[in-house]
Order: C-alpha cells, then sequence, then structure tokens
C-alpha cells in the first residue's frame, strides 16, 4: 500500500480509536462525579468503586497517547527508511564520469526525487515551450520574445549530445567571456540567449523562471565535475574547407532537405497534429545578428549533427561541405540587426575567426570573416597567440 494511502487510512483508525477512548473516559468521569455527589450510589458502589473507575479513567487516556506515539514513531521509522532507499537508489543511478564516453542526460528519476524537482520540471518547461510564457501570447508577458523556443537552439531541452545542450553549463560557469570582457554566470549566460537568440527581453536574475532555468540546467550537469566539460556538450567542430562557404549551392541544399519544415521563406510551417510551428529561420521573427548560431561555424556544427528532422551525431544527413552552405545560406538572410556591436568583444583580438562583423585585428576582409575561407583567419590568430 501506498504512503498515500496508508498514512490517512492510520491516522483514520489511530483518530476513531482515540475519540472512542475519549468518550468512554468522558462516561466513566462523568459516571464517577455522579457517584461521589450522590450517596444512594456511592453507598451501593462504595469508594473502591468510584477509585477504580478513576483509574480506569487514566489507563484509557494512556492507551490514546500510545496510540498516537505509535503512530508517529511508525511514520518517523517509515521515514528514514524511505530515505535510506532513496539515497541508495539515487545512488546507484547517479552518472559516473568520464571524458572518453558519450555523455547524455541524467535519469529522470534524479530529478524526480530532487529537493527542486518542481522547480526542475518548470525550467525544462520553459525550455521547451518558451513561447508559452513570453510569446505573442505569454502567459506571464506577451511578446517578449521573438518566435522561437529555446528548445529550438538547444535540441531536446538542450539534453541531446551535440545539440547545444546545457551539459557542461553548471560545471563550467561562472566563466570569464572574452564576448563581454567579464565574469559571466548562468543567469547573464541565459539573459544573452534571451537577447540574441529570442530578440527579445532580459528576465529579472531574481525571478522564479530563472531559478527555474538555472536548477534544470544544474540537474542536467548532474555526476560532471566542476571545471570538466564532458563528450558530445555543445556542438561538433565541422572540419574547415578549402573554400569559402557558399549561399548558392546552400540555397539548393535548403530547398531539398529544409525547406519541408521551416517554408521557403524560412517563417517556418506548422507542426503536424500541433498547434505549433517549426522555428522561423530568418526574418523578423528569427534570431538576430548578435546570436551565436550566426557564426557559421556555429550553424554548420549544429546542422551537421541534427538536422534534417531525424539526424544525430551517430547518423549525420549532410556532407561538411553541405553543412557549411546550408550555414551559409541561411546565415545571408534578412534579420534583425546585432543589438550589442558597439559593447561586444572590447578586446577584438579575442574575436573568433568567423565572426561576420568588424571590426578585426587583422587584415582578412569582412565577407571572408563571413563566409571563409577560415583556414588562414585561423592560423594567424594561432601563430599570434605563441608570439603572445
Amino acid at each position: 500500500m501506498g504512503n498515500s494511502i496508508y498514512y490517512p487510512t492510520m491516522w483514520l483508525v489511530i483518530a476513531s480509536l482515540a475519540i472512542g477512548l475519549g468518550l468512554v473516559s468522558s462516561a466513566l468521569a462523568f459516571f464517577r462525579k455522579r457517584m461521589s455527589v450522590d450517596l444512594v450510589l456511592r453507598e451501593q458502589y462504595g469508594v473502591r468503586q468510584i477509585h477504580v473507575l478513576g483509574i480506569m479513567q487514566w489507563v484509557l487516556w494512556v492507551f490514546a497517547a500510545f496510540l498516537v506515539l505509535g503512530g508517529l514513531v511508525a511514520m518517523y521509522l517509515d521515514y528514514t527508511a524511505t530515505q535510506k532507499e532513496l539515497t541508495a537508489h539515487r545512488s546507484q543511478l547517479w552518472p559516473a564520469f568520464d571524458k572518453q564516453k558519450m555523455w547524455s542526460a541524467p535519469d529522470p528519476y534524479l530529478a524526480e526525487t530532487d529537493s527542486d524537482a518542481k522547480l526542475i520540471a518548470y525550467g525544462r518547461d520553459l525550455i521547451v515551450h518558451t513561447q508559452d510564457y513570453f510569446g505573442a501570447s505569454g502567459l506571464l508577458k506577451a511578446a517578449a520574445i521573438n518566435d522561437m523556443n529555446c528548445q529550438n537552439c538547444h535540441l531536446d531541452a538542450g539534453s541531446k549530445p551535440f545539440g547545444n545542450n546545457y551539459f557542461a553549463v553548471e560545471s563550467t560557469y561562472p566563466q570569464m567571456r572574452a564576448r563581454s570582457g567579464a565574469l559571466e554566470t548562468i543567469p547573464k549566460r541565459v539573459n544573452d540567449c534571451f537577447e540574441r537568440s529570442l530578440n527579445g527581453q532580459a528576465l529579472d536574475t531574481t525571478s522564479h523562471e530563472m531559478k527555474a532555468i538555472v536548477a534544470y540546467m544544474r540537474w542536467l550537469g548532474t555526476g560532471i565535475p566542476k571545471g570538466e566539460k564532458p563528450k558530445g556538450a555543445g556542438l561538433v567542430e565541422v572540419p574547415f574547407l578549402d573554400r569559402a562557404a557558399d549561399p548558392v549551392k546552400g540555397r539548393a541544399i535548403y530547398a531539398g532537405k529544409c525547406v519541408s519544415c521551416h517554408g521557403a521563406d524560412g517563417k517556418g510551417l506548422p507542426m503536424p497534429d500541433s498547434p505549433r510551428n517549426y522555428p522561423p529561420l530568418w526574418g523578423d521573427k528569427s534570431y538576430n545578428e548578435g546570436a551565436g548560431l550566426f557564426r557559421m561555424s556555429r550553424f554548420a556544427g549544429y546542422v551537421k549533427t541534427n538536422m534534417p528532422f531525424g539526424a544525430n551525431y551517430q547518423n549525420p544527413q549532410l556532407t561538411d561541405e553541405e553543412a557549411w552552405d546550408v550555414a551559409a545560406f541561411v546565415n545571408s538572410q534578412p534579420r534583425p540587426k546585432h543589438p550589442f556591436l558597439q559593447t561586444d568583444w572590447p578586446k577584438i583580438e579575442k574575436k573568433p575567426y568567423d565572426h561576420p562583423l568588424g571590426p578585426f585585428a587583422d587584415t582578412f576582409p569582412e565577407v571572408q570573416h563571413k563566409y571563409g575561407p577560415f583556414g588562414p583567419i585561423a592560423a594567424f590568430y594561432k601563430t599570434q597567440q605563441k608570439k603572445n
């Protein structure tokens, strides 16, 4: 019998017995009082009988107290046994970190039995259904973001290997980031996504929603030591081409492998049997130029192991060239401008090789920074690092 049924039943029985004992005790007390003042009854039953009734009354009350105490002790023993069993089961499911092993999301039981279980579940729902809370008809704040969900960039609620997952967030933050030139916390990094990938408004870092998202990311990092980054975290690194990525070739790839979900106009088509749409890949409702996916290497890495639908790192459906070229096509389409162009990368020499917007600490043209070839740029900065 589950505790949800057992304990209410037990306390109902104990309460019934205690009430019954109380009524009997009250009746005895009443009869005893009558005997003490009624000389006829007193002569009939005697002083000894009155004393016996008094003892019986106290015995019944003590018995009732023992019933309640016994119930409390039973609950305590059961609770400690359950907690011991829970701890043992959680220990069995706790993932062991291995740098050589492809990482995956922790067992859901660890989330369901976590002290922050409700917060973790809410955080996951915010990642999956961001539109429901902050979209055009958002429950919490309407029209606060574009037409995308966090999950559109961080697949399977941020739990897919090489799906731009959150595995290493808890283990690697806070961290210094060259883009801001400052020490960034997890809430700061989350708000980066809200302001860039979702092209919207930042969350209050003390809000229940931010705490929920952070709790969910913490759970996804279960078992990963501080400072470590497991295999399968983030995105794959697609080998450089010896040429520039080609938007024209990418258009043909998009038409053959992407248009059935995202539409010819890139706005995203309705999902089958769902009120939701596939995410827009360009236009006013898509990510802005400050988002990570606007970098060619990030988009190529994303689609290489995740697109078209059904692809994964074990079964990619695009060649390296196709990944680069479709990235070039999508990121050559119009989208919201970079909102932080004047403040990002305070040290321009720290910009990544494929940052598409100047100024740069090199002589390579902006078009090469956007489309490549990237090998010469990466080699230049590698040489600079050795000199320094």
